[in-house]
């Protein structure tokens, strides 16, 4: 698939501020599974200085910085991305790691996940991760599937276009989320079984003929033997040529579409976006 992004994001401001240096993470990343064929950014008002950098997860990120005053920052950027997997169980799983939980990984491995295994793991996702265990009888990719399923028939899927994830307590009490909500559950509770998972931040195709669209987060689970893959706890889709990733990290705070702030006593801000995605191919 070959698909035409534009994206455009807006903050407005009741009074004149200082910009603070800004990170954006709106560049579709280059991988096996898609490539950038074409990109472009265009910011008002000109930032004095624009600085593309590879961030400590590997992501292709801007940073973008100001010298004067403004009431208006806009951010448009233009992607062209071809997507490729078009089987996303294509791999073989290592001998070792059929079952979970995933207990014996060979310490160099071990070393490079320690990241996105560690962490604390809220009650309510070891709860859901041993029922789906033992439902699975520690099949790996049958947990998968069914975690993946679960999320998708008990929540409610709810657009909420700022803030942090919510714990997956929360999420998992209310039976609702966002797609980053319900996305950090899965992660949790794939953590509680000793995979590896990181957050994933992006676009998916959905219903072309919807005007309506949003940014989109999923998750992705180290399998060994298979590398990262991605799973969709809000389509109940194992991710396949039909998302197109920008960032990913094992923190979703450091996976959001763009970073910064502003200065100017008394100042507040409001923000609007415009999202269209277009299928060439």
């Amino acid at each position: 698939m070959i698909y035409q992004i534009a994206h455009t994001t807006i903050y407005t401001y009741n009074k004149y501020v200082e910009l603070t240096p800004h990170i954006v993470r709106l560049r579709p990343r280059s991988d096996a599974f898609q490539t950038l064929q074409d990109f472009a950014i265009d910011v008002v008002p000109e930032p004095k200085g624009i600085s593309a950098i590879v961030d400590l997860n590997g992501n292709d990120v801007l940073k973008l910085w100001f010298d004067e005053p403004t009431k208006e920052l806009k951010i448009k950027v233009s992607s062209q991305v071809e997507t490729h997997c078009h089987n996303p169980f294509n791999y073989l799983l290592e001998p070792w790691a059929m079952k979970l939980p995933i207990a014996d990984y060979p310490a160099p491995i071990l070393r490079h996940l320690q990241p996105y295994i560690e962490g604390r793991v809220d009650p309510a996702a070891v709860q859901l991760a041993q029922e789906i265990w033992h439902g699975s009888r520690g099949e790996i990719l049958t947990f998968l599937s069914d975690l993946n399923q679960r999320i998708y028939r008990t929540c409610r899927y709810t657009i909420r276009e700022t803030g942090a994830a919510f714990p997956p307590g929360i999420t998992w009490r209310q039976q609702a989320g966002s797609c980053r909500d319900l996305t950090v559950l899965f992660m949790e509770a794939c953590r509680a079984m000793g995979l590896a998972t990181r957050f994933v931040s992006g676009y998916q195709e959905g219903d072309l003929n919807n005007s309506d669209r949003h940014l989109h987060a999923w998750a992705e689970v180290y399998l060994p033997g298979g590398g990262w893959r991605g799973y969709d706890p809000t389509q109940n889709l194992a991710i396949s040529d039909r998302n197109i990733a920008l960032v990913s990290s094992a923190i979703p705070e450091y996976a959001s579409p763009i970073n910064g702030s502003f200065r100017g006593r008394g100042a507040y801000s409001q923000m609007k976006y415009d999202l269209s995605i277009e299928k060439l191919c």
